[in-house]
């Protein structure tokens, strides 16, 4: 015997011959199986998301204590998939809660990776239902029609706030006015929208305001446009403080919003109520809104209404510098002068507020200001203050 030239003898034929025949069934077994997989959906459309599918060569597929060959599960999707299966005729049949809720005859043949799917929507799948089980699905579609159809909404209302904040933030508030005017319209009861409204409104005030300023110039609808953004505001603030579920953030931001808009149009009594209203609605940002009333008087002049809202602001948060610096603003107005000996004489709260400022932000933006100030009334300077480790 020759092979590839060579002479093989009889025992080396022999062990080749055994190998071959080792091989030989080592392949058709590989080759003698047969797989499945596949998607289950119920009566309504949807994926089922638990259960089996399970294979069995019983002739009755609903005969009872049937033995099984193999067992899939379904996976959260809906989906299964099976290897390793002897070829023949079964019947895959859909398990949930040990219940047999649907079958199919399959033929599976080796070396295939049969498809077998369970659509429930299938007519004849239907028509074995009760009256009362094909009423039940027909609800639910109903139900799940409006949900998506709801959740449809909701995702458009969402891209539109996003679309309006940003394009606020890219200085074209218009967009914003139109997005949320349209929102307003389809939603009326939705406090964000309003308060997003009132922030697109705001920012056409507050850019028709600048350009009178840099245009030396007076724009006599100017308090139109503020009071058109705290009417906005106005509706959410109302529509936040009905809501069945509280959202003390809505609401302290357009209470906050508000207390801007009538700091803007010389309204510095609702000013003080609305930031107040701020403070109170969302405590944990008390001191920010406080803060801004307390900015709004000082930025009016009225230093005696500054002091007592940095002392609110103070004691919300007792570490914020810039509300002991306003403090300090606002009463060292009250520093009095000796005729005669021309001593300067501050409040003691006006030092004890400057010095508190330089102890928060020994290196903040009004430290240097603040030293000179305290220099210029004879108090001395504490050497103590150091920059806050970073």
């Amino acid at each position: 015997m020759k092979i590839f030239g060579m002479k093989v003898t009889a025992g080396l034929a022999a062990g080749l011959l055994v190998a071959a025949m080792s091989i030989a069934p080592m392949r058709l077994l590989a080759q003698a199986t047969a797989s499945i997989h596949g998607h289950a959906q119920n009566a309504a459309g949807q994926a089922l998301t638990s259960g089996e599918v399970r294979l069995t060569t019983s002739a009755d597929p609903g005969a009872p204590n049937l033995s099984f060959s193999y067992t899939f599960p379904i996976d959260e999707h809906g989906d299964y998939k099976g290897t390793g299966i002897k070829p023949g005729t079964y019947y895959a049949i859909v398990y949930q809660q040990s219940k047999h809720i649907d079958f199919i005859q399959a033929k599976l043949v080796a070396g295939e990776d049969k498809t077998v799917d369970f659509d429930m929507t299938r007519k004849e799948y239907v028509d074995k239902m009760s009256s009362e089980e094909r009423a039940q699905v027909e609800e639910f579609k109903k139900k799940n029609a409006a949900a998506v159809a709801a959740n449809s909404k909701i995702e458009n209302l969402n891209k539109l706030i996003l679309d309006s904040t940003t394009a606020i933030q890219a200085g074209n508030p218009e967009v914003a006015v139109k997005n949320m005017t349209d929102a307003t319209t389809q939603r009326p009861n939705e406090p964000i929208l309003w308060k997003i409204l009132g922030d697109g409104q705001l920012a056409q005030a507050e850019a028709a305001a600048k350009a009178a300023h840099d245009a030396k110039t007076k724009d006599a609808s100017l308090n139109d446009k503020y009071m058109a953004a705290g009417t906005s505001y106005q509706k959410a603030v109302s529509l936040y403080a009905a809501a069945a579920k509280p959202s003390p953030g809505g609401l302290g931001a357009a209470n906050n919003q508000l207390g801007l808009v009538y700091s803007r149009t010389g309204k510095m009594k609702e000013a003080s109520a609305a930031y107040d209203a701020a403070a109170a609605a969302d405590p944990s940002k008390a001191g920010t809104y406080l803060f801004n009333e307390a900015a709004t008087f000082l930025n009016a002049n009225d230093a005696a209404d500054a002091a007592k809202a940095a002392d609110k602001t103070i004691a919300a948060d007792p570490t914020k510098a810039e509300a002991y610096y306003i403090k300090g603003q606002a009463l060292v107005q009250n520093v009095t002068v000796d005729p005669k000996t021309g001593k300067v004489t501050a409040p003691a709260d006006c030092t004890a507020a400057y010095q508190k400022y330089l102890e928060l932000a020994p290196t903040g933006a009004h430290a240097e200001e603040v030293k000179s100030i305290l220099t210029g009334i004879g108090e001395p300077i504490k050497q103590t203050y150091k920059a806050p480790k970073k």
